[in-house]
Order: structure tokens, then sequence, then C-alpha cells
């Protein structure tokens, strides 16, 4: 082969590092355009909804079955998941953070949670709707905030235990640097415990808004009696495709719901994902990281850099240095204030608090006499056959766990060691976490007829569908969150894999994978509205459980049974919770806490 002479090498590597530093060059400004197009479309979108949502109720809403209608019912539902998944961001933060930190309201507050997830979304659904009707009466947003309720109420609950759990599994010596260093309780929350708790909460995000995709048609398809809550949407789209037989609509629909989840992730989870890799607690480094181009591509934006620089930064530090003055003038205060002032309490918010606790006593007891009153009404054969469902929905959901568990487990922390398998792996559970199980029973239950089953082992099945992912996505939380240098001295060691799955990853995960199966056990008892009562071509198919009861309530105006059937469907949640995931809880916090 002829080689060219020096000169002509030189002047082809002069070429190629001018057309790097072209490129180096335009590429932020490329970005820069995008974010601010971004901003523009995001403004524009502002627009159309508050259009939408402060114009005039429409009494009933026809939902087309036209593919045209798509853009615009997918923009609706998208909103409607959006903001009930940043609502319930700000109460899972809020609420883990005074569970976690008020030894007086602990107990009672993760029971609170126990019972409020277990209380299925149809439950919900008639007292939500009806009282943001009545606060917006001639107004579109009314039903919409509905709506958005009742899915926060499908999604918050495994953030909250997500982030209660991180709280409470921060390391002994972490907790001892923020007091030696004598951080404020924001600066805890924001350089501490949101930065430990991180993996998980992203994890359990991603799933929280999959439930959201999976409830969406309950959400947007509810009739209350003679009055039509329906919402133009996704959910509703589909649900109606369902309901008629209409399998190209479906088709529609589900490609639609396909092309956001893979565009969600893709420009959201997945640099969220590489960003939050950087909390994991491990003494070296990992070699393998998770990357995301676009994430690179924001981290190198000038335009982004200019505002953080000249506007966040400023405003952080002078914030931190406020806080860091006052704190330094309130120890100040209490070492030159006398021991009398300082055993004496305030007097005036012992009252508030007194009366306070009053008022939400009164208003409970109050509550409570409504609620016999209206169980009075229930008779002995209705009773009867809520504890037969509450039976068979028990089994149901135990036969559902067990199954879920078998494979989630060892692919979860095999997605989560593997950074290339999970860059494959996660945007296909994604997609399959976020399709609406409601939309393929049909074809399953069909499909289960014709093998000789029925309901019985469809609602299994849907239940399964529903629920399974609570335990993947947080299994691969936790093994994402297991340091790199305890699995590479494994390695070194030569660990068996029993011996590394009974020394590295069983421990490791285990505080995850608790709050899987507590979230997973939840999750199981609210799909079974769905799983055990389907409508199906006009018709109505059904099987003995808990989650019928309250659907054919729900349909029928039943208040009362749908009230009794609620209670003892969170009695038995509450029960197994104390019984079997509280003390797990405990183990996990005490014995499998990572310690440096």
């Amino acid at each position: 082969m002829m080689k060219l002479p020096e000169r002509f090498s030189n002047i082809r590597g002069r070429e190629t590092l001018a057309r790097s530093q072209v490129l180096e060059r335009s590429w932020p400004v490329v970005l820069d355009m995008c974010v601010a197009g971004l901003g523009l479309a995001c403004f524009y979108g502002v627009v159309v909804i508050a259009r939408y949502w402060f114009g005039h109720a429409e009494p009933e809403i026809v939902i087309s079955q036209s593919p045209r209608a798509l853009p615009r019912y997918a923009f609706y539902s998208v909103v409607r998941i959006g903001l009930a998944y940043l609502l319930s961001l700000v109460f899972a933060v809020g609420y883990g953070y005074l569970a976690a930190y008020n030894k007086r309201l602990e107990a009672l507050m993760i029971a609170g949670l126990d019972i409020l997830q277990s209380i299925p979304v149809l439950s919900f659904l008639p007292g939500v709707m009806l009282a943001m009707v009545a606060l917006f009466p001639t107004r579109q947003i009314g039903v919409e905030m509905g709506a958005i309720v009742l899915i926060f109420t499908g999604q918050v609950w495994n953030m909250a235990f997500s982030f209660y759990s991180s709280i409470k599994s921060i390391p002994r010596e972490l907790n001892e640097a923020a007091s030696v260093y004598k951080f404020s309780r924001w600066q805890r929350l924001v350089q501490l415990e949101l930065p430990y708790s991180a993996i998980g909460l992203v994890w359990n995000s991603m799933v929280s808004v999959a439930g959201g995709w999976f409830f969406l048609m309950a959400c947007e398809m509810f009739v209350l009696g003679t009055r039509d809550f329906r919402l133009p949407g996704l959910g509703s789209y589909l649900q109606t495709a369902a309901g008629t037989g209409n399998y190209t609509a479906m088709a529609w629909g589900l490609a639609t719901m396909i092309a956001i989840i893979v565009a969600t992730d893709q420009l959201i989870w997945r640099p969220v994902i590489a960003w939050s890799d950087k909390f994991k607690f491990e003494q070296v480094e990992s070699t393998q990281r998770v990357r995301s181009p676009l994430l690179h591509l924001l981290q190198h934006s000038r335009g982004l850099n200019s505002l953080r620089q000249h506007t966040l930064d400023p405003l952080s530090e002078g914030l931190y240095r406020r806080l860091a003055e006052r704190r330094h003038k309130e120890m100040g205060q209490r070492e030159t204030q006398p021991a009398e002032t300082k055993d004496n309490p305030a007097g005036l918010a012992t009252w508030l608090r007194g009366l306070l606790l009053l008022a939400a006593a009164a208003a409970v007891f109050y509550a409570a006499w409504q609620a016999v009153g209206l169980l009075r009404e229930v008779k002995g054969a209705q009773f009867g056959e809520i504890m037969r469902g509450a039976l068979a929905t028990f089994l149901r959901v135990n036969v559902s766990l067990v199954l879920a568990a078998a494979w989630t487990i060892p692919v979860g922390v095999a997605i989560g060691f593997h950074p290339r398998l999970a860059r494959i792996a996660q945007p296909l559970a994604q997609i399959a976490a976020s399709v609406p199980a409601t939309a393929l029973f049909p074809v399953l239950l069909i499909a289960l007829v014709r093998m000789g089953g029925g309901m019985g082992i469809g609602s299994i099945g849907l239940m399964l569908l529903g629920t399974q992912w609570y335990i993947l996505f947080n299994v691969i939380a936790g093994a994402m969150a297991i340091p790199s240098d305890l699995r590479e001295v494994a390695t070194l060691f030569r660990f068996t894999t029993v011996q590394k799955w009974k020394t590295i990853i069983l421990p490791g995960i285990f505080p995850f994978l608790i709050t899987g199966l507590v979230t997973a056990s939840g999750g199981a008892w609210n799909a079974s509205i769905i799983a055990e009562y389907f409508h199906l071509h006009n018709q109505t198919l059904q099987t003995v459980g808990l989650g019928a009861v309250i659907s054919a309530a729900t349909d029928h105006g039943q208040f009362q049974i749908l009230l009794l059937a609620t209670i003892v469907m969170a009695m038995m949640v509450v029960t197994i919770n104390r019984l079997v995931w509280r003390p797990l809880y405990r183990l996990s916090e005490s014995r499998y806490k990572l310690e440096g």
C-alpha cells in the first residue's frame, strides 16, 4: 500500500481536528434550540389544557374510535398521569419523611398507608368524583381533577413505602456525619436522604407510572348510576374498543400507548436512571455505568449550564448560607437561654395542637357513626357473600404473589447487575408493565375458556399482569444499589452461585424486595376489582371474590355493600401486614442495613 506523504497526513489530521471542533461548537447550539423548542411546546400544551379544563362541563362525552382522535386523547391522558405523578412524588416524600422521623405517629401513619394502598380505586371513585364536581359544578376541571386524584391513588403508595424504607436504612456513619456537620433538616433532606433514596424512588416511580396506565381505563370510563363522568383519553378509547370488540381500534390504541411509553423511557427514565447511578453507596467506583446520550447532551448544554451557574447555584448557595446562619443563631440562643425557659413548652402551640386533635377526633367519630348507620342496611346473605369473596380473593392474591416472585427475583437481579442487559430489558419491562392488562384481558379470557379455564384462573392471570412489576422494579433497584466492591470481593474469593445469593444478593436486595412484596400485595388486592368483574361484548363476566363484590356494588350504587367490602379488604390487608410484612421490615432495618 502506498504511504501518503507526511504533509498530506498532517493536512488530513488538521481537517479532522477542525471538523470535530465544529461539531463540538454546533452540538450545544442545536441542543439549546431543542430545549427552547421543548419549552415553547410545553407552554402551548399548558394553554390547550387550560382552555379545555376551564371550559364548560360537557354533560355526556362520546368516545370516538377513530385513529384520528388518538393524538388528542393521548395528550389528555399523558397530562393526567404526569400531574398525578408529580402529586404522588410530593406526597410520598412528605409522608415518608414524617413517618420515618415522628416516633409518635410512625405506627399510625404506616398503618394508614397499609389501609390506603389496599383500598381499591373504585372505592375512592364515587366520593372523589362527586366532591370534585361539587367544587367545580360548571367547569370541566372538576371531573379532570377527580380523575387525577384517582390516578394518584393508584401511583403513590409504593413510592411512599420506598422513600420511608430508604430513610430507615440509611447507614449509621452517614447519619453521624450529618450530625457532626450540623446539617439542618433541609440539608439532610437534599444532601443525604433524597440522594440515598434516589435509586429506589426512580424505579418505583417507573412502576407507579405503569400503575397509572393500568388504572387509566377505570378513571376515564366512570359511570355512577345515571351520571356520566367519562373523559376523552387513551384509557377510555381502549375500554370502549374492548367493550365493543373493535380489535382494530384496540391495536391502534395499544400502538399509541407503546409509542408513548418508549418515548417516555428514552426521554425521561433513561436519563434519570443514568443520573441516579451516581448516588450508589459504594467505596469503589464501578467500571460499568448506566449511560444516556440525552443526559450527556443536557449536561453539556451551554444554555442550561449558564442558567445553572447564574441562577440555580447562587440561589442554592444563598439558601444554604441563610440556613447555616439561622441554625448557628438558634444554637447560640439555646446556650444563653435560661433553663426555666427551656423546659416550659409553648402554651399556644399546645392549645392549638389539642384543638386540632379534638376536631379530628370529632370528624372521625361523626364519619364512623354515619358508616355504622349505613352498614345496618347490609343483610345476612350479603355479609356471607362478602366473606366468601374475601377468602377467594385472599387465595388468588397469594398465588399471584408466589408466581410473580418466582420469576421476577432472578430476572431483576440479572438486569440490575448487567447495564447492557438493562438497556434492552428495561424498556421492554416498562412497556409490558404499562400496557393495561384489561386491554389484553379479552384475548386472555377467550384463550383460557377454550383451554378449559374460566374467570377464576383468568383473574389470577390479570392480578399477575398488574402486580408482578412492583417486585421486578424493586428488585432491579436493589440489585443496582449493591456496591460494586462487594460484588468484586465475591469474584475475587470465587464465591459459588449459592454463596453469592446467600451472602450478597439476597441480603443486599432484601429491603427493596420487602417493599416490592408489600406494594405488590396491595396492588393485587386493588387489581381484584378489575380481575374478578369484567365487561365484555355487553356482557358482565365475574367470579366469586371481594373485588367482584366491590365492582358490582359500584355499578348498582349499593354504597352499604361497597363500604363493608372495602372495610373487610382493608382489615385483611392490615392484618397480613402486621403479622408478616411489618416484622420483615424491622428485620431489614436492623440486620440487613448496609453499613460502611
